[in-house]
C-alpha cells in the first residue's frame, strides 16, 4: 500500500490512546514509513466527509 500524502510505503500497525474515553484503548491502522501519515476507519471516514461536504 502507497501514502496517499507522500507515495511511501504503509505499513499496518497497532495504535495506543490512553486518553480515549470510549474505552477502546487501541485501535489498528496503517502508519507511512516515510512521512508517519497515519489512516485507519475513522480517519478515512471524515475525510470522505468533508470531501463530500465541500461538493454539495
Amino acid at each position: 500500500m502507497s501514502c496517499l500524502r507522500c507515495g511511501g510505503l504503509m505499513v499496518s500497525d497497532r495504535f495506543y490512546d490512553y486518553r480515549d474515553d470510549t474505552g477502546q484503548n487501541e485501535f489498528e491502522g496503517y502508519r507511512c514509513l516515510v512521512c508517519g501519515e497515519v489512516l485507519d476507519q475513522v480517519i478515512l471516514l471524515h475525510r470522505a466527509q468533508a470531501e463530500s461536504s465541500l461538493v454539495h
